[in-house]
């Protein structure tokens, strides 16, 4: 019987332990998407940024020395990411591929012009930045005009910034429930052995004495916790990096490593913190308030 019994407790104390790792390994492994989510937004904004092209198109008097001159110019120039030449024979083919038919057979002209596509920095793709870049580049004599989308770079730029306070908020809400989250665990297991905590300072343990081992242990559950949580981050920024390599995930291993960093040791303070002071609570109870 007693063996029976003594299994049984600690198939309930194995049960315990589980349900308090994989509840830690759950909040922070959201915690740290957050935390990537958090710190990529800026690389999300800026790929997106940087496929607005900036359309410079020649008057049909344009010299090719002047064409490349300033097609040199703009590749050299601070806010250029990338930059293509697309002549009228280039342009005229791909608007023939696109409506199926050959234009230029029709109307017995190519009414199209040479032009250069501009793709900006992102630190550069604002409103008045890009008019800025806009009239320098339109005020050559050879230019005959700047087209790019005014109404779809503002409207870019204030969804970013909404997006990021927003990301900034639920952040703020996900850290408070993380902690609140991984406490309530802990002190459930610490609540069931209150009478063990109670019985241990009754004959003369002392608070310290009796709060180590239950600290220790919850500890050890954070760190398991969050090196599952850690797994669990790597394999979604891997998976992430292969569908999004444009995003450059993986390339900042300082950045990644501080995360990782963060959300191991988040799992190690919010338990340690947790358990102080639930064994702290039950250390500073009556005996008959136990059983309430």
């Amino acid at each position: 019987m007693s063996s029976s019994f003594e299994k049984y407790q600690k198939r309930r104390l194995i049960t315990s332990y589980f349900s308090v790792v994989i509840s830690i390994a759950l909040v922070l492994f959201l915690l740290g998407i957050l935390g990537l989510l958090v710190l990529n937004t800026k690389k999300v904004a800026d790929y997106f940024k940087e496929t607005i092209a900036v359309g410079v198109y020649f008057k049909d008097t344009a010299k090719d020395v002047e064409m490349k001159q300033l097609e040199k110019t703009l590749s050299l120039a601070a806010y250029t990411k990338s930059i293509k030449f697309v002549s009228k024979e280039e342009a005229a083919a791909a608007h023939s591929e696109a409506l199926g038919e050959n234009f230029v057979d029709y109307l017995g002209e190519n009414p199209l012009q040479n032009s250069i596509d501009l793709y900006l920095n992102a630190d550069y793709v604002s409103a008045e930045k890009v008019e800025e870049i806009a009239n320098e580049i339109g005020s050559k004599d050879f230019v005959e005009e700047v087209t790019y989308d005014k109404p779809l770079i503002s409207l870019l730029n204030d969804n970013i910034k909404k997006i990021s306070l927003w990301i900034l908020i639920i952040s703020g809400i996900f850290t408070f429930i993380a902690v609140l989250l991984i406490n309530s665990s802990i002190r459930l297991s610490v609540y069931a052995k209150r009478f063990t905590i109670k019985t241990m300072q009754m004959v003369g343990a002392t608070k310290r004495f009796i709060r180590r081992p239950f600290v220790w242990k919850s500890v050890r559950l954070g760190i398991i916790g969050a090196l599952i949580a850690i797994a669990g981050m790597a394999g979604v920024l891997y998976y992430a990096n292969k569908a999004f390599p444009q995003l450059t995930l993986l390339d900042d291993p300082v950045v990644l490593g501080a995360l990782f960093g963060g959300v191991f040791l988040m799992g190690i303070l919010i338990t340690w913190f947790s358990t102080f002071l639930a064994t702290q609570r039950f250390l500073n109870l009556r005996t008959d308030e136990l059983y309430y």
